[in-house]
Order: structure tokens, then C-alpha cells, then sequence
């Protein structure tokens, strides 16, 4: 249950762009105090993804391509780093011998059980909200 140096700048560069302008990168690395190389990285991920639109030019930069209302942490966190809250145990395809069907591992159980209402949370609140 680690969130990712990734997943915290991401909600950084997401903040950097609540005014609903597009803001350069470097401008973004220099209001959220990020650096510039994982910046590009991030930004791009999360244009990929359909949550930021990008505008070239000498004036261009980022923007966001949803309104704050409809972001969560969750969404942002999901999209740079898909497997977040995750153990190997958790994973679709992975074979656990301490979790069978006929005998259950009631650690993975418990940690299934917080793993959803953490992911609830996440999703609980938007950018909108936090932000505010």
C-alpha cells in the first residue's frame, strides 16, 4: 500500500493546473517544485489517458481536459501507477498456494477488504472538492 513518488506528482501537476489554463511544463515544475525529466513523463501519461490535453507553441503547455469535479485521486493514482494497493498475491493471474478455494488466506482476505475501502476513498472525493 505504497503510493508512488509518481502518484504524489501527479496530483501535483493536476494541481498546478486547477486554473483550467494551459501552464507550461516548466512553469508546472517550478509552482509544485518537480523535476522537469518525470514531469514529462507524468504529463504525458496522463495525456495519454485523456485527463490532460496539450497545446503547442510558444505559448503552449497543458491543460486539463475534465473539470476538477470529475477527478478523484483514485483516477489520477490508477493512471500512473495501475497496480498501487496492490500486492502480488492480489494480482488477476498470480497463483498463491496459501489462497486456494478449499482453504482461503485470510490475510489476503483482509488485505482485499482494506484495498476496497481505501480505493472507495480515493474515489470518495474529487480534485474539486480537495482543492477547495
Amino acid at each position: 500500500m505504497l503510493f508512488t513518488r509518481e502518484c504524489d506528482y501527479a496530483i501535483r501537476i493536476i494541481r498546478a493546473l486547477s486554473s483550467e489554463e494551459a501552464v507550461s511544463v516548466p512553469k508546472i515544475c517550478q509552482m509544485e517544485n518537480l523535476p522537469s525529466a518525470m514531469t514529462y513523463k507524468i504529463t504525458r501519461k496522463l495525456e495519454k489517458s485523456g485527463l490532460l490535453k496539450s497545446y503547442r507553441g510558444s505559448s503552449g503547455g497543458y491543460a486539463l481536459a475534465r473539470s476538477l469535479s470529475s477527478i478523484s485521486l483514485y483516477d489520477i493514482c490508477e493512471i500512473v501507477s495501475p497496480d498501487i494497493l496492490t500486492f502480488e498475491c492480489m494480482k488477476k493471474d498470480h497463483y498463491c498456494p496459501m489462497n486456494r478455494s478449499d482453504a482461503p488466506c485470510k490475510v489476503h482476505y483482509e488485505f482485499s477488504r482494506l484495498r476496497k475501502i481505501l480505493v472507495q476513498e480515493l474515489k470518495g472525493k474529487s480534485m474539486a472538492d480537495i482543492l477547495r
